[in-house]
């Protein structure tokens, strides 16, 4: 059935066919005070976004859908407007789980997870001998 689909159109139709999982990349740094989780989400709004923390489980997802009605009939491929994704993460136990916070600006997700003040790493310090 693929093949009477796919076989007497040009490449440009056949060869960007979604598969239907996107992965979005994600950076992760770490400082002396906190991890910043950067995930590259171009076109979407805050709103679209649920950030979500259970039992030390960080998870972002989001689930979209295109609402677009074409009057023209004839077409010759047409894809649905929905996608979704969800990726989650495990913090580690020093992370301070009551004031992390989030922004998106210009299609990037930032988390800003920041440390207990326990786990934060000290400055280093020349110890005399007495």
């Amino acid at each position: 059935m693929d093949d009477l689909f796919n076989r007497d159109l040009p490449l440009v139709f056949t060869s960007n066919f979604n598969t239907g999982i996107t992965l979005h990349k994600v950076n992760i740094k770490e400082t002396a005070d906190a991890f910043m989780v950067e995930m590259a989400v171009p076109g979407l709004k805050k709103s679209d976004f649920h950030i979500d923390l259970d039992n030390q489980v960080l998870s972002i997802s989001t689930e979209t859908k295109e609402d677009k009605e074409e009057k023209n009939s004839n077409y010759t491929r047409r894809e649905f407007g929905y996608a979704s994704f969800k990726r989650s993460f495990t913090l580690p136990e020093t992370v301070d789980d009551d004031k992390i916070n989030a922004n998106y600006t210009d299609g990037i997700l930032s988390i800003l997870l920041p440390k207990k003040e326990e786990a934060k790493q000290k400055p280093a310090r020349n110890i005399k001998i007495s």
